[in-house]
């Protein structure tokens, strides 16, 4: 945000998350807006802002939802397809050449090594770890505690509140009201289509992933190793 006539910023946020590092990188920005450019930034949830939606949402000064809204999922999850059982019964083997023995780790025509379980969990612990740490910080939360609020499950709005993940329960129209009476004027609003949607900026959730792309496009971007801060991935 490089524009010096703008006071203060509001985020509207309508989506079940996405790729962890389409979240980190909205992140840096709110930050940025916020340390660098200096300029208050409040969040306006809609009908959901889960997992790297509240992500995002984590270092705004103030979070507001509407009481019917789905939050939190706070969490990391990778998944990939195991369909040995259905190629046994095809009759179909596939040959692998490799450079190394974890070189298709996570292939859907295996089933998985235990130290790949390993490697995979570390992974995702680490991208966890994260999570937890950057909601500490944005709420002043104990890291205990987020991790007992971050075992998956989604809030209300109302229940959000009661729990601390957010600040206030209210529209868009009431944070606009909010933001202008601690700015102390009545500035003008001025709306901005930059990104057409959270949906696209997180590289998922749009079209189901994959938009008009084949089948065999779908199954085999599907199964990719990605880890995901999002709630209802499929």
């Amino acid at each position: 945000m490089n524009r010096s006539d703008v006071e203060g910023i509001i985020i509207h946020v309508d989506t079940p998350g996405g790729g962890v590092l389409e979240s980190a990188e909205i992140h840096r920005a709110v930050v940025e807006a916020q340390t660098v450019k200096e300029k208050p930034v409040y969040v306006s949830m809609g009908g959901m802002a889960a997992s790297g939606g509240y992500y995002l949402a984590a270092p705004a000064e103030k979070i507001y939802a509407n009481p019917q809204t789905l939050t939190g999922s706070i969490g990391v999850i990778m998944s990939s397809m195991n369909i040995t059982e259905l190629l046994d019964n095809l009759g179909i083997e596939e040959n692998v050449y490799k450079s190394g023995p974890y070189k298709d780790m996570m292939s859907p025509t295996r089933e998985p090594l235990e130290e790949e379980d390993e490697i995979i969990q570390s992974i995702v612990d680490e991208y966890y770890d994260e999570f937890v740490s950057i909601i500490a910080e944005g709420r002043d939360m104990d890291e205990a505690r987020v991790r007992e609020l971050g075992d998956g499950r989604i809030f209300t709005g109302n229940q959000a509140l009661e729990e601390g993940l957010i600040d206030s329960l209210g529209s868009l129209d009431d944070v606009i009201d909010d933001m202008q009476t601690d700015l102390g004027r009545n500035y003008q609003v001025v709306t901005t289509s930059e990104f057409q949607s959270f949906g696209s900026l997180f590289g998922l959730a749009t079209n189901h992933f994959f938009g008009d792309k084949e089948p065999e496009q779908k199954l085999h971007e599907f199964n990719q190793p990605r880890a995901l801060y999002m709630y209802d991935y499929e």
